[in-house]
């Protein structure tokens, strides 16, 4: 298809039409040209293909569907093939209903637990968000289906979430917040971007320029259209300015008209308009040209498929031994999500399922007995339903309660108030626990809760919103089937007051101040030393292994080379098993900046037979060690030593190895009379030029003695003064010099310094 040819056919009217949906989920048709419409639909982890009343909150119903475990889930299991496979499977069921684009992945950090949608979202650290975000799109876009990666950006509360300000400098943006839209850019390139409904510093994303055009497409290469949240245009004519090509919903015509004006008026050009028209119509006719609508959807294939992916989703967070369950002893399954499992979120990707496959379900046939103990929708666990539960659980070998958070408790549209479970399900694990030493906790939720009663239980299983078949995957998991081989794609802290946005989450008004910087997660809990419920990256495994022989491709290198660790992993156990090996990078002494102590830099997930071991290796490059630097506007590798460390977690790290790494960039330096000599000293130029001048200043801070313990004393003073020194300005040496240093003489080095 010609497109600049049909865009020469069109009046500027039909043109401005086509950057406004035609409806709730369908772009403009231009019948006069043969132009058709294209549909959309809310996912990510499944359709929610709306024919008949439109919403963009989950309200109404949707076609029957296949709901896969939601990305908190999936980015635990730290695979990206496994996820690559599941959007295959998304992109195909897209083929078939004849959708152009399915409205996700969702990559934005989760900066607290109290955010209301980070089921949603992947993880706190933006390196593994960007991996497993961009499986997923190379996934689906496979099948010739679009993906539409959102919230771009800084979309990290719902509270306000159409008005507030994101107030967020840049290096916490390009370090935090970025990455994971860039990794998926760079390496994925999703047809659409969304753009997010909150303003960032000030200024609304959807009319941003600096961020829709600036940094997403000059810097990243970003080649598709950018759309708006279903809601999120303030200003038109500003928006399709900055970038932002496609406005949805339908705006009954009125913001195409104000388009139109401003072409007219003069305030906008055509060109800008034309652009904006070209992007929409390329990746329409992208999908329209590869259409399969004959694609087969096989429902229940994905629903096995959905419960192989949750399965290796589940994270095993501590276990004494009682698990896995042996299938001949007499189990109490207690809890109500035992036989309504709570598997997805509240709103725009709440999923129709065609079927679901609770835990008592998959366990038919098993020696299991079944107790409700307590109520999701009155929230309540009576006198009753507990002492139901607890005589289940003393006549079982092992009680396994299914708890966690109900649908009220998160949801997209608001955040959470507290970190806490329902105290009911709190008071029925203690009681089960006090009856049955052998309790094990399934819990089903889209965020860390606290566990007050994590010392009684002799195991947790995270399973998080494990998609419809979860239950399928929980007994597979429970009775040793499959392998527990998650980890925690977040940290659980022990309260919620310990996390670093506690004091400013939520902000004041429409002000939502990111204080603690780049301190996100593990970033700030591993810098303070912060015990911690359970650690980034944590999961344990039916079986053990170890990791040996850790060694790096040189010792020293630039930072415009590469560098590649290899490390050996063993299964030392006596089951197969799947491991991730992780890979951390760090600088704690930084001259320049506060970092954090370690970074995840690389993770691959290894499966092993029992005895056998294979060697896993990781490319490191420039981003691997490097900080934004704000002075030059980019990534900068200070010259030093870095660490390298190889664990199972962020706080379980049993190998480490140092690299030294020359920075071939130089920082600009201005130095003015205000300059402290500690900066000075810190550059060799600067020594050098200062010579003689130093050697002055340490001569008259160093006074001589023939008495021993005078000369010891005066050597002390000495050495204080001149620690002393680093602080004091330039000019300090014109006031404290009495006049042996003229000012011509420290003003000429400084002119040799800045015109170097």
């Amino acid at each position: 298809m010609d497109i600049k040819a049909l865009i020469s056919q069109m009046t500027l009217e039909e043109k401005c039409g086509l950057l406004s949906g035609h409806d709730f989920w369908h772009t403009k048709p231009i019948e006069r040209l043969g132009i058709p419409a294209c549909m959309v639909s809310d996912g990510p982890h499944g359709l929610r293909k709306q024919d008949m009343e439109a919403d963009h909150l989950g309200m109404n119903d949707s076609i029957e569907a296949v709901c896969m475990p939601a990305a908190c889930a999936t980015a635990a299991s730290f695979d990206r093939d496994l996820i690559y496979r599941m959007g295959e499977a998304i992109g195909s069921s897209c083929q078939h209903e004849r959708l152009s684009v399915v409205l996700g992945p969702a990559v934005n950090i989760k900066r607290s637990p109290l955010c209301g949608r980070n089921f949603e979202y992947f993880s706190e650290d933006p390196y593994l968000a960007g991996e497993m975000s961009a499986s997923f799109i190379n996934g689906v876009q496979s099948k010739n289906v679009g993906t539409s990666i959102k919230h771009f950006a800084a979309n990290n509360q719902e509270h306000r979430r159409m008005s507030s300000s994101s107030n967020v400098d840049e290096r916490t943006l390009r370090e935090i917040y970025f990455p994971a839209f860039e990794t998926s850019v760079k390496k994925a390139q999703p047809w659409t971007v969304m753009c997010s409904y909150n303003r960032i510093n000030g200024v609304y994303a959807s009319e941003d320029p600096w961020l829709l055009t600036e940094v997403l497409r000059d810097e990243w290469g970003f080649e598709g259209y950018v759309v708006s949240d279903w809601g999120a245009v303030s200003d038109r004519v500003e928006g399709v300015a900055a970038g932002l090509d496609l406005e949805m919903p339908a705006s009954g015509g009125h913001n195409d008209r104000k388009v139109m004006k401003a072409v007219q008026d003069g305030l906008l050009p055509e060109v800008v308009v034309d652009q904006a028209v070209e992007r929409i119509l390329r990746i329409n006719y992208k999908y329209l040209e590869n259409a399969k609508p004959e694609t087969p959807w096989d429902k229940e294939a994905d629903h096995l498929l959905s419960a192989k992916i949750a399965g290796d989703c589940m994270v095993l967070l501590k276990n004494n031994g009682v698990l896995p369950l042996n299938k001949t002893d007499d189990i109490a399954f207690i809890g109500e999500f035992a036989v309504k499992p709570r598997f997805q979120g509240g709103g725009s990707s709440h999923i129709h399922c065609f079927k679901t496959t609770s835990a008592l379900e998959a366990a038919e046939g098993l020696h299991i007995t079944y107790a409700q103990g307590y109520s999701v929708k009155d929230d309540v666990a009576t006198p009753e339903m507990i002492a139901e539960a607890v005589e289940a659980a003393r006549n079982a070998k092992v009680a396994v309660i299914f708890a966690g958070l109900p649908d009220s408790y998160e949801s997209e549209g608001y955040d959470r108030t507290h970190m806490g479970m329902p105290p009911c399900q709190n008071a029925l694990i203690e009681a089960v626990a006090a009856a049955n030493p052998n309790t094990v906790v399934v819990l089903h939720n889209g965020s860390p809760v606290e566990m007050p009663w994590v010392d009684k239980v002799a195991a947790v299983l995270e399973a998080y919103l494990g998609g419809q078949a979860v239950g399928i995957a929980t007994v597979n998991v429970l009775f040793g089937d499959v392998n527990p081989c998650g980890r925690l794609p977040e940290t659980f802290p022990k309260k919620l007051s310990d996390n670093p946005s506690y004091l400013y989450y939520g902000g004041e008004g429409n002000e939502a101040d990111y204080r603690e910087g780049i301190f996100v997660g593990y970033r700030y809990y591993d810098k303070k030393d912060m015990e911690v419920l359970f650690p980034f990256g944590h999961g344990l495994s039916y079986t053990t292994f170890a990791y040996s022989n850790l060694r790096l491709s040189a010792s020293e290198i630039t930072d415009q080379d590469t560098l590649t660790a290899t490390v050996t992993v063993k299964n030392t156990g006596l089951r197969a098993g799947k491991t991730v090996v992780q890979l951390y990078t760090g600088r704690k002494q930084s001259d320049a900046v506060i970092r954090a102590d370690r970074e995840l830099k690389g993770f691959e997930k290894v499966e092993l037979q029992p005895g056998e071991e294979k060697d896993v290796s990781f490319l490191l490059d420039k981003r691997s060690f490097a900080y934004w630097n704000d002075e030059i506007g980019d990534w900068h590798v200070e010259s030093g030593r870095y660490n390298i460390e190889i664990g199972q977690s962020s706080r379980d790290l049993v190998l480490s190895a140092g690299v030294e790494i020359r920075s071939t960039v130089k920082i600009p330096t201005y130095y003015t009379m205000d300059t402290i000599f500690m900066d000075l000293m810190a550059d060799p130029a600067a020594v050098e030029a200062l010579g003689p001048i130093l050697d002055a200043i340490k001569k008259a801070l160093t006074p001589g003695s023939e008495d021993t313990s005078e000369a010891a004393a005066e050597a002390i003073t000495a050495e204080m003064n001149l620690a002393m020194m680093n602080y004091m300005p330039l000019r300090g040496i014109l006031s404290f010099g009495g006049g042996a240093i003229p000012p011509e003489a420290v003003e000429a080095i400084l002119d040799k310094l800045n015109n170097a």
